[in-house]
């Protein structure tokens, strides 16, 4: 934020600069989840830029809106690698771009472009291919059983590892994933953290959260972020996996893990707080953080997906319109009673 005018106006960050912090603050997550899950992540992360680059600039030509500002504001880059970051590592790119037109299309042109979009875009993009490749978004590989760079470009291409090319571990997406398919077989929280080396497997998915919490603690300090949505979903998700956990040790997670697996600090930090789709007020943001939070939980605790975040933010989008007619403050001098 600059000063501008007088001592007491602010002028607000350009949309460019806002996207250039994000980005930036996304360099630490980045830097994890590829050092954890492979070198596929990068592969990832350059199909789908390129991909949506190449959508956002068909739509903008196909809406005769000026291509060059729209391109150059990194808002489409912004979405790709949020999505690519969703994505496993081994994915071909078929279900990539697949997800970046949903994302950059679907979502966001379809709604009047950058401003104007309901939904998180990087999430419509995730849930439809998470829908309809669900075996190609499941392949998650165990933190140290990655594939190298040759293998996950043959996977991106064909959709399969080269002859003789194996992975032992590709078989989990968290270990959210792996608790609820234990549990389904009737193992306790305990046996399934022993048996199954869950310490091993959490301590990678750990370091790209942590990763995540420290590019959203940069955000919050760089003032591009307000601190009510994260505040919000984390801690309603930690004081709901907390009071499960005391109730039941032996069929609930404990809340560290719940915290610190699958996308849980990536969505509260850079997807949840998308200024867009979400509330306009402090209070609004507090109610939709809070939402998201106790829909996340829901949808671990009975849902079909195992994490559920990414369906617990295009839940909330939808409550965004309704949250801000409750919660925006009033115009100073007006009196709403005595609208007609």
């Amino acid at each position: 934020m600059t000063a501008a005018h007088a001592p007491f106006w602010r002028k607000p960050d350009g949309v460019q600069r806002m996207m250039l912090l994000v980005l930036l603050a996304l360099l630490p997550v980045i830097t994890a989840t590829g050092w954890a899950l492979g070198s596929g992540v990068l592969l990832n992360i350059v199909v789908a830029s390129a991909a949506c680059l190449l959508l956002e600039w068909l739509a903008l030509v196909i809406r005769g809106k000026p291509a060059g500002i729209f391109l150059t504001d990194g808002s489409a880059l912004l979405t790709a690698i949020l999505l690519a970051l969703a994505l496993p590592p081994l994915i071909p790119w078929w279900v990539i771009v697949t997800g970046c037109l949903f994302a950059i299309v679907f979502a966001k042109h379809l709604y009047g472009g950058v401003g104007y979009n309901i939904f998180n875009p990087a999430m419509v993009g995730y849930v439809v291919v998470f829908i309809s490749f669900p075996l190609h978004v499941a392949m998650w590989p165990t933190p140290g059983e990655t594939a190298s760079l040759a293998d996950a470009a043959h996977y991106l291409m064909f959709g399969e590892l080269p002859a003789g090319a194996t992975i032992d571990a590709l078989s989990s997406a968290t270990p959210l994933d792996l608790v609820k398919t234990q549990l389904k077989q009737m193992y306790t929280i305990p046996e399934i953290m022993d048996a199954h080396a869950l310490g091993g497997q959490r301590s990678g998915w750990f370091w790209i959260n942590l990763a995540a919490l420290a590019g959203g603690l940069a955000l919050l300090r760089m003032k591009v972020i307000r601190w009510h949505i994260p505040a919000a979903t984390l801690g309603t998700l930690a004081a709901l996996h907390t009071v499960f956990f005391l109730a039941d040790a032996e069929t609930h997670i404990p809340p560290l893990l719940a915290l610190f697996s699958g996308g849980t600090m990536l969505a509260a930090f850079f997807i949840a707080t998308d200024p867009v789709s979400a509330p306009s007020s402090d209070r609004g943001k507090l109610y939709y953080g809070a939402g998201i939070g106790l829909l996340c939980f829901a949808l671990r605790q009975w849902g079909a997906h195992p994490d559920g975040i990414a369906f617990a933010v295009l839940f909330m989008n939808m409550a965004t319109p309704l949250i801000d007619r409750y919660t925006v403050p009033r115009v100073y001098g007006h009196d709403p009673s005595r609208n007609s």
